[in-house]
């Protein structure tokens, strides 16, 4: 099984970025999929994930309204498409797959069975 995230990089606040991960191994389509993101010195936090079905899904309130979780099942790829980033969205970005997944357990990294690399975003003020 492998997740290779990608799409990261060096912007501006008020840019846009869109990550992507590239699932191989798993029955993608069956797997709820999800974007965390770590700071230097903070732990890792929940961003967004959608289940398998790619509804429902769920933000964490500091993104919500400018970060969007999408998939196409046929490339097995989840996007994280990120607008009006801010410096405090600074962080590598990884994206994680959880089988079985209900809506309760998506937030939960525990609940994650794999994990991608991550993928470097900084945002400039």
């Amino acid at each position: 099984v492998q997740l290779q995230a990608s799409g990261g990089g060096l912007v501006q606040a008020g840019d846009s970025l869109r990550l992507s991960c590239v699932a191989s191994g798993i029955t993608f389509r069956r797997y709820g999929m999800g974007w965390f993101r770590q700071a230097p010195g903070k732990e890792r936090e929940f961003v967004a994930a959608d289940r398998w079905s790619a509804s429902p899904t769920t933000y964490a309130d500091s993104v919500k309204g400018r970060f969007s979780i999408s998939r196409d099942n046929a490339k097995n790829t989840v996007y994280l498409q990120m607008n009006s980033l801010k410096p405090e969205d600074t962080a590598i970005y990884y994206c994680a797959a959880q089988t079985g997944a209900i809506l309760s357990s998506l937030r939960n990294p525990g609940a994650y069975d794999y994990w991608g690399q991550g993928t470097l975003v900084t945002v400039s003020s």
